[in-house]
């Protein structure tokens, strides 16, 4: 089982105005393990394959993450930032399974 040490990228909606609200990002550093290193090659409508991972990483969660595992969007992994695709909560650890690459907002 490898080790993991990454950000986890947190992206919330909070009111910026009357009737405004803006996306706000927060990256926390996390240490845990990867439980499952799997690369997929998805057909798209690109010429080139898409690639996926499914991956799982268990992090050890702080009281932030517990709290707030419903905004997780992305975490780093191998140099990219990977778009999280399912949080499962198993006190004290939270269990990510990472998708394709994230190209959202940060």
């Amino acid at each position: 089982m490898a080790r993991y040490s990454g950000d986890v990228g947190f992206i919330e909606n909070v009111k910026t105005g009357p009737g405004k609200w803006t996306p706000q990002t927060t990256e926390n550093h996390y240490y845990g393990d990867v439980t499952r290193a799997v690369r997929k090659l998805v057909d798209g409508q690109d010429v080139n394959h898409n690639i996926v991972i499914d991956n799982v990483i268990s992090i050890v969660a702080d009281p932030y993450a517990r709290e707030h595992y419903f905004a997780i969007r992305y975490a780093w992994y191998q140099g990219a930032k990977w778009e999280v695709s399912s949080v499962e909560v198993l006190y004290p650890r939270l269990i990510l399974t990472l998708g394709g690459l994230y190209n959202g907002d940060t």
